[in-house]
C-alpha cells in the first residue's frame, strides 16, 4: 500500500513539474512581446484540404524581421520555424471549412503564403491577421513583400 501510494505521488509530482515547465516555456516566450496564437500547417499541396489534418498549434513572435513559430505542446526553447519578412507571400485567405473548424481555434482566419518555395497556411484571429498583414507591409524600402 505504501508503494503504491509512493508510485502515485511521484505520478502526480512529475505531471505537476511537467504543466510548470509548460508554463514557464510559455512565460518565457512571451517575455519580449509580440507575440500570438497561431497554427501552421507547413509543405500544403495546391489544392488546401479542409480535413483538419497537419495543423499545429503554436504562438508565433515578432522578431526584428523575422517571425518565430513555436509548438505549444513542446519543451524547446528554439523556434519550430522561422519566417523571413522578405521571403513571405500572402497568396490570398480564407475561413475554415469542414473538419478545419474543429483542428482550430474558433475565431481563426487562414493566410495561404509562400516561403522559400514552401506552401504554408497560417490560421491567427482577425486581431493577430490586421497585425501580422500591417508588419509585412511595414517592410524597410527596398525589400520585396507581396500582399495579395
Amino acid at each position: 500500500m505504501v508503494l503504491a501510494l509512493t508510485v502515485c505521488g511521484i505520478v502526480v509530482a512529475l505531471v505537476v513539474v511537467g504543466l510548470f515547465l509548460f508554463g514557464l516555456r510559455r512565460r518565457l516566450i512571451q517575455r519580449s512581446g509580440g507575440t500570438f496564437d497561431c497554427s501552421l500547417r507547413w509543405d500544403v499541396a495546391e489544392q488546401s484540404d479542409v480535413n483538419g489534418k497537419g495543423w499545429s498549434y503554436g504562438i508565433a513572435r515578432y522578431n526584428g524581421d523575422r517571425i518565430e513559430w513555436f509548438r505549444v505542446f513542446s519543451y524547446a526553447l528554439r523556434p519550430r520555424r522561422v519566417l523571413e519578412r522578405s521571403r513571405i507571400e500572402v497568396a490570398g485567405r480564407r475561413l475554415p471549412e469542414g473538419e478545419e473548424e474543429l483542428a482550430l481555434l474558433s475565431d481563426a482566419v487562414i493566410l495561404a503564403c509562400v516561403h522559400r518555395g514552401t506552401r504554408l497556411e497560417l490560421a491567427m484571429s482577425e486581431d493577430a491577421l490586421t497585425g501580422f498583414l500591417a508588419w509585412l507591409e511595414a517592410a524597410p524600402p527596398g525589400q520585396r513583400v507581396n500582399v495579395a
